[in-house]
């Protein structure tokens, strides 16, 4: 049995309607549970002991992140812990590319940590590190149509959530060939914010780091929050998601979508 997290979500969603191995859903919030004819199961990452209730018989859990929060990596260690303690054998989890202690990108800094805490269980893992998603790229734009960020001339090999959900999947259908593996997902190029505009018939202007931070104020979001948007420019303006791999099309036999226009 397979359960795989994140159901409601725009990967996990994609990876129960093409996994054809038996799992089952879980779902942190009820009224957002998918229509499914599939096991539906409920639990909060942060609350161990349903957790672990929900993965007993489970062999393999498909972790997919938690929500952007500051306590992110404890609810990521609470839900390793329940697999641990259901005896879960393996865990895929879908991580960050360029994941690291010192990463620009904040939020990367929890993917790392808990690569590492996963790491330092007994159980088999895989982790997936995808780039950013494809399909965010125009959302970066705000109502005239203008991408703002400290992004500079750098690079980003973003990519499509279902290639993400196809390589998940193959992870999935055979997991034991991929235990102790980790793969960088990525898209087939590595494009500018400016070359992405262009293509997508928006504008990029480039901000200072103090601008960015300045240009966001209006939000009223937390300081995490904004750093994680901020970090995320800075990111692709120091190199730091410019590689691009071949591993979507080693998992999946097909060459992952490209930026396109509108």
């Amino acid at each position: 049995m397979i359960v795989v997290t994140g159901a409601s979500g725009q990967v996990g969603g994609r990876v129960t309607k093409l996994l054809q191995r038996p799992h089952a859903l879980l779902v942190r919030d009820p009224a957002k549970a998918p229509q499914t004819d599939k096991e539906l199961k409920f639990a909060d990452y942060s609350d161990t002991a349903a957790m672990t209730a929900a993965l007993e018989g489970a062999e393999t859990l498909f972790l997919v992140s938690g929500r952007e929060d500051p306590n992110r990596l404890a609810q990521h260690k609470s839900a390793i812990d329940a697999a641990v303690q259901a005896k879960v054998q393996r865990i895929v989890y879908l991580s960050f590319a360029g994941a690291a202690k010192d990463c620009t990108f904040t939020f990367g800094r929890d993917h790392w940590y808990t690569e590492q805490y996963i790491r330092e269980t007994e159980l088999a893992f895989t982790f997936l590190r995808d780039n950013m998603y494809l399909e965010m790229i125009p959302r970066l734009a705000d109502e005239h149509g203008v991408i703002r960020g400290p992004g500079g001339d750098g690079r980003v090999a973003a990519v499509s959530y279902d290639d993400i959900a196809a390589s998940v999947v193959a992870v999935l259908d055979e997991p034991q060939q991929h235990d102790g593996k980790t793969y960088t997902l990525t898209g087939p190029e590595a494009f500018s914010l400016q070359e992405a505009a262009e293509k997508l018939r928006l504008r990029y202007v480039p901000e200072t780091v103090e601008e960015a931070y300045a240009s966001r104020a209006h939000y009223g979001a937390p300081d995490f929050e904004v750093a994680g948007w901020v970090t995320s420019y800075q990111a692709i303006a120091n190199g730091e998601l410019a590689e691009v791999t071949d591993h979507v099309e080693r998992l999946t036999g097909r060459r992952p979508k490209e930026l396109r226009g509108v």
